[in-house]
């Protein structure tokens, strides 16, 4: 039987760029109206990501000045104030707008989070739930039917909320660069959301993955599919590396951290080797030696999100049960800057996900 919906939810709002007490938790926020074309989804479940972090932060700099407090988007900002945030969101809908059947309604969806503002494949004008629109850190989320999607599978609702954003990301990467079967990856920031569903990714396409993560958490890692793995900070990297695949080379390098690992990652690359990005976790600004590029015929892909069309394999992956869920923590909504902490500490494989109260 369905609940009458209330006028107000729960939820935590964003109401400007700085620290955690930009993150406001409350209970009298309007709950949407679906418009035309939209459903009404009651929130069950929503996953964590490093975007939520940097958004909120102001993070992502301008092409002109690298430290300058901006959002996700570098053309067109989207982002304004307040802003419910959330991306991997799980529920049932429970309402809908005009045009879209009735009969969805009691449906459990997984949302597509992104926002494509265009009929064909190019991401140029991407943009998301939880930063052009509300996303889902509340009790009930509006958006359009279409990014609503039923997913046959028996994993709980909390477990479903750990995919979207990290595997979207993580295939969308694995596509540009064309990973192929029995090629050799190199994954940075391992333990993470995205290099987690790399590592899964990876194996599902028949890859070999070959992990760098930090002190404790090689066992979790080698659990979840990689083949090896280099403990990050502990001597030589590329001379690690080597060991590590006993000569092989890398094909290709998923990179999620940056920083000074740059060049090492770079030259351990065999030639027309590939080299993919969707993070920077340890510090976005690097150098370049461009001789090292043009002379081993390297291609660079910077990546953010994914194709309607990555979302559908992603969907089959988890109907097909070639990728599982890795649930780091579970937090109530009320307790969301405690989530967001121990979010940022990254001391946990896989990701943690927020529930209503």
């Amino acid at each position: 039987m369905m609940h009458p919906i209330p006028k107000t939810m729960a939820a935590v709002q964003l109401i400007g760029h700085g620290g955690l007490d930009k993150l406001v938790y409350s209970r009298e926020v309007p709950v949407p109206t679906p418009a035309p074309g939209e459903v009404l989804v009651k929130v069950t479940a929503c996953g964590m990501n490093n975007t939520d972090v940097w958004v909120r932060q102001g993070a992502y700099g301008t092409e002109d000045d690298p430290s300058a407090v901006s959002t996700w988007r570098r053309h067109g900002n989207t982002l304004t104030f307040p802003r419910i945030q959330g991306t991997d969101t799980v529920g049932h809908i429970v309402a809908v707008g005009h045009g879209v059947d009735q009969t969805r309604i009691g449906e459990r969806v997984m949302v597509d989070f992104s926002i494509y503002n265009r009929d064909d494949d190019s991401l140029a004008d991407i943009d998301y739930m939880g930063h052009g629109r509300d996303g889902g850190y509340a009790e009930y989320m509006a958006l359009p039917a279409g990014n609503a999607h039923v997913v046959a599978t028996d994993l709980t609702d909390v477990e479903l909320a750990t995919f979207c954003c990290a595997y979207l990301t993580g295939e969308r990467m694995l596509e540009r660069a064309r990973l192929a079967v029995g090629e050799r990856i190199l994954v940075t920031g391992a333990s993470g959301g995205v290099g987690s569903a790399i590592i899964q990714l990876a194996r599902a396409r028949g890859a070999i993955p070959i992990a760098v993560a930090g002190p404790g958490k090689e066992a979790a890692i080698i659990e979840i599919g990689a083949e090896a793995v280099v403990t990050r900070g502990q001597g030589d990297l590329v001379g690690a590396v080597n060991e590590a695949v006993r000569g092989e080379p890398i094909d290709v390098v998923a990179d999620l951290v940056g920083g000074p690992l740059f060049n090492d990652l770079l030259k351990i690359l065999r030639p027309e080797g590939r080299y993919t990005t969707a993070g920077a976790i340890a510090g976005p600004v690097v150098e370049l030696d461009l001789r090292t590029m043009y002379l081993k015929q390297l291609e660079l892909h910077g990546s953010s999100q994914g194709s309607r069309a990555d979302f559908q394999r992603l969907v089959r992956y988890i109907e097909d049960k070639k990728i599982r869920p890795l649930v780091g923590g579970i937090y109530p909504l009320s307790e969301f800057h405690r989530a967001q902490t121990d979010f940022m500490a990254k001391n946990f494989v896989g990701k943690l996900v927020v529930v209503p109260d």
